[in-house]
């Protein structure tokens, strides 16, 4: 299924991204708000004064509603109530932010095999460091074994000192970085003053906006001790890192869309299950949840075969030989959803049947997003304890089963 973005789509929500990370509003709701009743003012008037065929100024275009009045007053010399002056400048300032970002980039249209790979040479103490630098990353979670060992070779070590600034606000993105050790600052600079918005503490990364987005950066980042940094080039972070994320979409979003559970979702709503779901890879007979344990995630099977087991009991001394199999999983079938809807522990044990592969949502995503689909999962419900009053012989013992 082809999903046509929407013209102007992609630099609004870039925009209104960038000018979110620089002001740290507190109220994101309220921020919103103002922003963008502002940028709908802003046209009315361009179009009032005979501008609305103007590129610039078509919806979908955004503007910095909060630092750039007090810009404007000061290199033009003008009265702040004045409208008509302070509509122009807001926007010629975001016709030039296109100019300062680097290439644009095409995951579809990328060739690997167009630049040369980068490789930075490294003893085994140094990747050794490396690798538990990145172990916690988020962006390199997905990445296959291959694709982690090109991202390893081409990142290069950076030492630094206190009062080192890594990156500056506006500049171009060069660099993505991964903290080994060290702290630093987040600085942001706001209606003419700069202030702390958060900071690093020996472990995290950044940088990664202004390379995905082609934006400039959206804060300062400050060492505010000695430290050492990982860098991933530019080049390097968009073959691996946006493209990877890119095919990775592709495929989750042609297989959501066989799954008879999210038929109810609109097309963006699914979209968003998509940008939310992870994969992980389960060896045989390895424990995917364990009854009794406190639910945590929501699990659907993308390849491979998963046994779901019972014990008798919920005698924690009872073993795996104690449990009965009450049910098999495979591509495309979904479970761990009973206890996130009754918000109970888990009912049952889940194991790998041979290698498999699960696409996961964290407790919080599935509570966001899969609302329309509790009717289906609780009907699903209804039919788990029929099937179980037939193994276990009563509904006392289910009941006592899954208290």
């Amino acid at each position: 299924m082809s999903i046509e973005i929407p013209e102007g789509l992609t630099e609004l929500l870039q925009s209104f991204t960038v000018e979110v990370l620089r002001n740290q509003p507190r109220d994101l709701l309220e921020f919103a708000l103002q922003y963008f009743t502002q940028l709908k003012e802003n046209e009315a008037r361009a179009a009032a004064f005979g501008n609305e065929q103007h590129p610039a100024l078509r919806a979908g275009k955004a503007v910095n509603f909060i630092e750039e009045a007090m810009q404007i007053d000061s290199e033009n010399g003008e009265d702040e109530d004045d409208d008509e002056e302070f509509v122009a400048p807001v926007i010629n300032r975001f016709i030039r932010r296109p100019s300062v970002c680097a290439e644009a980039f095409n995951p579809d249209e990328d060739e690997e095999d167009k630049e040369p790979r980068v490789t930075y040479p490294k003893t085994d103490e140094q990747r050794q460091r490396l690798q538990e630098a990145c172990k916690d990353i988020l962006l390199f979670k997905n990445l296959d074994q291959e694709q982690m060992s090109q991202v390893l070779d081409a990142m290069f070590e950076k030492t630094v000192s206190t009062g080192e600034h890594i990156i500056d606000q506006d500049d171009d993105g060069d660099n993505f970085y991964v903290i080994e050790r060290g702290t630093f600052d987040i600085l942001v600079k706001s209606e003419g003053t700069t202030r702390t918005v958060g900071s690093y503490d020996n472990r995290g990364s950044f940088g990664e906006l202004a390379l995905m987005y082609n934006t400039p950066r959206a804060a300062t980042i400050v060492a505010t001790s000695p430290g050492a940094l990982w860098c991933l080039d530019r080049l390097t972070f968009r073959r691996i890192i946006v493209k990877n994320n890119a095919k990775k979409r592709k495929m989750y979003e042609a297989f959501i869309e066989t799954l008879p559970l999210l038929t109810s979702l609109e097309v963006s709503e699914r979209m968003k299950v998509v940008d939310v779901l992870s994969s992980k890879v389960y060896n045989d007979g390895e424990q995917i949840i364990a009854q009794g344990d406190l639910a945590d995630c929501f699990y659907i099977v993308e390849s491979g075969e998963v046994r779901i087991t019972m014990k008798r009991n919920r005698l924690k001394t009872d073993s795996e030989h104690d449990e009965m199999d009450i049910a098999t999983c495979t591509r495309g079938q979904y479970f761990g959803e009973l206890a996130l809807v009754t918000n109970k522990p888990r009912a049952a044990s889940a194991y790998a049947v041979e290698n498999v592969k699960c696409l996961v949502m964290d407790v919080q995503a599935f509570e966001r997003l899969l609302g329309p689909c509790m009717d289906i999962m609780k009907r699903n419900i209804a039919n788990y304890e029929e099937q179980l009053v037939t193994l276990f012989g009563s509904q006392m013992e289910i009941e006592e089963s899954s208290a």
